[in-house]
């Protein structure tokens, strides 16, 4: 059994070409009835995101070029894609390395960003849909969950994902290492920035109790408050509501400071000196940097961030140096349970061989064993399957071992010596 993957992702192709080829979840199940045929692709499943459409897919050895083929032609015509411009933006992986690029997709080391875990969860989704469509057969299944044994080890023994890597994520981590836990912590939202929304998020699903939304637009606000559950205040009361927030992020497109050092002396004082985290994602900035200088005051302006980040990409590319390890051990184990697979029908086709030979044999002589209870007929029979199992044990064992010095030429041979069926 040979494994192919074909497909496209956010190094080989543009989002314009990416965008053609993208499957919602009802195209990827009717696209995978139509390109599992049962003979030139024996199993399929189709991986579908924002960065990337993979098709993976099972095949004999011998007909690996046909499925590429068919796969090729599946991506391209289904989606109505020049057959050049799918050949000049696609990647193709062949058994080995196909497995190795699943489970760097699945531990997200292929991801855009190194260590996100969201692609996980899509590839659960897409083997979700092939299962139910009918098209992720015993390889796809055993390669599938492995892939998520793979990220699930790549996350606990290594520090890829430890180290927030995008603005929106830092307002959590930074939090975390100011206040310990961001359980019980309020926020104040200043704008509605894209990046405002995203760390109000992240703040929330952290564990944030409380979150304060303001804008110049009260609409804007209201309409806030009301997706994230908090409460929408008036901007022009913003120093009004400084003392209730452990945490101001700060991210409207105002000229001049909207939170002064004054202000925010102020809102300290009324907090009994208890420290207060100024996040200001805005450019220009809209937190005065003298606030920086107050006792319990911890400000973090955009360029503060992206130093951070980017001392944390390096850290997770470091880390991702032991992932690969990881998973160059996986693909060598799954490997071996793959050819382990395709060994068991040859062992129970012998087995079952050598006992309908011995039954058969026992049918023509049982004339000249004359009368016989049951207890002695059951006797009999149990004394042919033993002796078969015998004599089948070690042609058995010779076989594993042939197996697992790589002798793959051998399993053919005993299946011809025996004349057994496919």
């Amino acid at each position: 059994m040979s494994i192919v993957l074909i497909g496209v992702n956010h190094k080989s192709a543009p989002v314009e070409v990416r965008e053609l080829l993208a499957f919602s979840e009802k195209a990827s199940a009717e696209g995978l009835r139509a390109l599992v045929d049962g003979e030139v692709v024996r199993e399929g499943l189709i991986v579908s995101t924002c960065n990337r459409v993979e098709v993976l897919a099972t095949t004999t050895s011998e007909q690996i070029t046909q499925s590429r083929q068919r796969i090729t032609n599946f991506l391209s015509q289904s989606r109505s894609l020049p057959d050049d411009l799918f050949r000049d933006h696609s990647y193709s992986y062949i058994d080995d390395q196909a497995v190795r690029h699943i489970f760097r997709v699945a531990s997200s080391l292929d991801s855009m960003v190194v260590g996100e875990p969201q692609v996980l969860g899509q590839v659960r989704q897409a083997y979700s849909v092939a299962f139910e469509a009918g098209t992720a057969g015993r390889v796809l299944n055993r390669l599938i969950h492995q892939a998520f044994r793979v990220a699930k080890r790549v996350r606990s023994e290594t520090g890829i994902a430890a180290h927030a890597v995008s603005v929106s994520y830092m307002a959590v981590e930074l939090g975390r290492k100011i206040f310990g836990s961001l359980k019980g912590q309020s926020v104040l939202i200043v704008g509605a920035g894209e990046m405002a929304e995203l760390s109000a998020r992240h703040l929330i699903n952290a564990g944030v109790s409380k979150v304060l939304i303001t804008n110049r637009t009260a609409e804007t606000s209201e309409r806030l408050a009301r997706e994230f559950g908090g409460q929408a205040v008036d901007f022009k009361k913003l120093a009004d509501y400084l003392p209730e927030a452990d945490i101001v992020v700060c991210s409207t497109g105002a000229g001049e400071y909207v939170v002064t050092a004054n202000m925010a002396r102020e809102a300290l004082n009324r907090r009994r000196n208890r420290p207060a985290f100024f996040i200001d994602i805005s450019v220009p900035r809209n937190l005065d940097p003298a606030i920086g200088n107050l006792p319990n005051a911890f400000v973090f302006d955009i360029d503060d961030l992206e130093s951070v980040i980017s001392s944390n990409i390096r850290e997770r590319e470091r880390e991702a140096e032991r992932a690969e390890l990881i998973v160059d051990s996986e693909v060598m184990q799954f490997q071996q349970s793959l050819r382990v697979m395709e060994i068991g029908p040859s062992i129970g086709a012998l087995r079952q061989k050598l006992q309908d030979i011995a039954r058969s044999e026992m049918i023509r002589q049982r004339n000249r064993l004359g009368h016989l209870t049951p207890e002695q007929e059951s006797a009999v029979e149990a004394l042919l399957l033993s002796t078969v199992n015998k004599i089948s044990h070690p042609l058995i064992d010779r076989m594993r071992r042939a197996l697992d010095d790589g002798d793959n030429d051998s399993i053919p041979a005993w299946r011809d010596v025996f004349d057994l069926d496919d």
